[in-house]
C-alpha cells in the first residue's frame, strides 16, 4: 500500500528516542491488507453471489454520473452495532458485506452546476496546495517520479511519495507534499534536517506521519505520536512560520480510529499543556477490516479492542460508505472545535485485485465518482467556510504505479504505459480548470 518497514528495523527504531537522528526506512514488507481467498468454484453456489454478480451490483451503484453534491445537514449517524469476533470463520470471499455495520443513509444531494472555483482561489491555499479544481487532485507515487509518466495535458495538481524529497524528475507545475515518517517514539528525517528543509521550502505542506494507527505502517501509539508531533511542529514552525503542518492520516475514519485520534489530542494536551495545533487535518479513506490478526488494517497500536468495524471485501468500493466516513470525520472535527480547518484526503483507492470483483471498469467508475464527490460536496454546518463550505479541500489517488497493489494503477508499473484506469483519470482531469 505504501512504504513499509522490516521487522528488524522495528527492533532498532524502538530503542531510539524521538530527538535522536532516526534511521531511514528499509525495504517494503508484506501487508495483510488483502485476504487470500479460495476459488469461487470451491464454494457453495448459495454461499454468496458470483464475482460477475458482485461487479454488476457495484456498477449499478455507479451507473449514472455522480451529480455535484450539495449536502443538507443531517443528524449524527448512529454508531455501528457492536462487532463480534468471528471464531473459525473462513477467509472472507469477494462480494461479502460488512458484519454488524449498516451504512448511514446518504446525505441528501441535489444536482447543481459544475463546481466553480471560489473567487480569488488561485495559487496555494491555507492547506498548502493549489486551489483550482485540477490543483485539488493528487496522486501517490510509490515508484518513480512525477515526471516519469506521460501525463499529457492531464497532470495532477500535486503528489506525495511518502518522503521529504520530491524524487526524480520533479515538475514545477505539480506541487509536492513532504512527509515525515514515524515509528514508535522516533521519526525521520531528524529534527535538524527537518528544520533545514523547512527553511529552504517556505509555505510547504508537511504531513507528519503515515497511518500511525497501522502496525505495518508507522505503528505509533497515540501517546508516542503526540510527543513526536509536538517536537516536529515546533521545529518546522520555527524554521518557516508560513509552513502548513498536517496531522498524519489515519487509514480510515471509523469509530475505532476516531477514538485513537481522541487519545492523541488528550496526550498532546497532557504533555504540552495546550490544545494540539493542526493547520491541516488529514485522513485516508480506505474501507478495510478492523480485526486483530486478520486481513485489513488490524487494531491501532496501544488499543485493547479486538475488533472495530468488520468490513468485508464487498464494501471496499462502496462510495456510500466512503461518503459516510468523510462526513463523519467532518462531524468529529466540528464537535472538537476544529471545523474551521481544511481537510485533505491523502490516500485512498482500490487495493483488492481484479479477480476479487474489481475490474478496471469498476475501479474507473469508483474513481471518477469519488472525484465528483470530493470536488463538489458542501455542507453549510460542517464544511470549511473559507472554501465555500466544501467538506474536502484536496485528495490523493493511490496510485500512479505500484507492483504490490496494482488494481488502481494509472500506469503500468513495468512499462509505464497508461492503464484503462489511467485513461479514465486523464479524461477526467483534462476537463478540469
Amino acid at each position: 500500500m505504501r512504504v513499509s518497514l522490516t521487522t528488524g528495523l522495528l527492533i532498532v527504531l524502538l530503542t531510539v528516542c524521538a530527538t535522536c537522528t532516526p534511521l531511514p526506512p528499509s525495504s517494503p514488507t508484506p501487508e495483510p491488507l488483502v485476504p487470500t481467498v479460495v476459488s469461487l468454484s470451491t464454494r457453495s453456489p448459495h454461499a454468496e453471489p458470483s464475482a460477475t454478480a458482485v461487479v454488476a451490483t457495484r456498477l449499478a451503484l455507479l451507473a449514472s454520473p455522480t451529480p455535484t453534491f450539495t449536502l443538507t445537514a443531517t443528524a449524527a449517524p448512529t454508531a455501528p452495532a457492536a462487532a463480534t469476533r468471528f471464531a473459525a470463520t473462513p477467509t472472507p470471499a469477494p462480494g461479502a458485506r460488512a458484519t454488524g455495520v449498516t451504512p448511514t443513509a446518504a446525505a441528501t444531494v441535489a444536482p447543481s452546476p459544475t463546481p466553480v472555483t471560489p473567487a480569488g482561489h488561485v495559487g496555494t491555499s491555507s492547506w498548502g496546495l493549489p486551489t483550482t479544481l485540477r490543483g485539488r487532485v493528487g496522486v501517490g507515487l510509490p515508484l518513480f517520479g512525477i515526471g516519469s509518466f506521460d501525463w499529457g495535458d492531464a497532470a495532477p495538481g500535486w503528489y506525495l511519495n511518502w518522503s521529504t524529497q520530491p524524487g526524480p524528475e520533479p515538475r514545477a507545475d505539480v506541487t509536492f507534499a513532504r512527509m515525515i515518517r514515524f515509528r514508535g517514539d522516533t521519526f525521520w528525517p531528524g529534527r535538524d534536517e527537518v528544520r533545514a528543509l523547512a527553511e529552504r521550502s517556505p509555505g510547504a505542506l508537511w504531513l507528519l506521519g503515515n497511518e500511525p494507527d497501522v502496525r505495518w505502517q508507522d505503528n505509533t501509539t497515540p501517546e508516542q505520536y503526540a510527543v513526536s508531533y509536538g517536537i516536529l511542529y515546533q521545529a518546522i514552525k520555527e524554521a518557516d512560520p508560513t509552513a502548513r503542518v498536517a496531522i498524519g492520516g489515519i487509514s480510515q475514519p471509523t469509530p475505532l480510529r476516531l477514538a485513537y485520534l481522541d487519545r492523541v489530542l488528550a496526550a498532546y494536551r497532557a504533555r504540552y499543556g495546550v490544545e494540539m495545533p493542526v493547520d491541516v487535518w488529514n485522513v485516508h479513506a480506505f474501507i478495510l477490516r478492523e480485526e486483530r490478526n486478520s486481513w485489513g488494517v488490524d487494531i491501532p497500536p496501544g488499543m485493547t479492542e479486538d475488533t472495530g468495524t468488520l468490513y468485508e471485501i464487498g464494501d471496499h468500493a462502496d462510495i456510500r460508505i466512503l461518503r459516510d466516513l468523510i462526513e463523519g470525520f467532518r462531524r468529529w472535527m466540528a464537535e472538537r472545535g476544529r471545523r474551521d480547518k481544511p481537510l485533505i484526503v491523502t490516500e485512498y483507492g482500490i487495493l483488492m485485485p481484479d479477480d476479487y470483483g474489481f475490474p478496471p471498469s469498476l475501479v474507473s467508475r469508483f474513481m471518477t465518482a469519488t472525484f465528483d464527490y470530493f470536488l463538489s460536496a458542501r455542507d453549510a454546518k460542517l464544511g470549511y467556510a473559507a472554501d465555500d463550505y466544501r467538506l474536502v479541500q484536496a485528495f490523493c489517488w493511490y496510485s500512479a504505479a505500484d507492483t504490490v497493489y496494482p488494481t488502481s494503477n494509472l500506469f503500468d508499473a513495468k512499462t509505464r504505459t497508461v492503464t484503462p484506469v489511467g485513461e479514465a483519470f486523464k479524461r477526467y482531469v483534462v476537463a478540469l480548470k
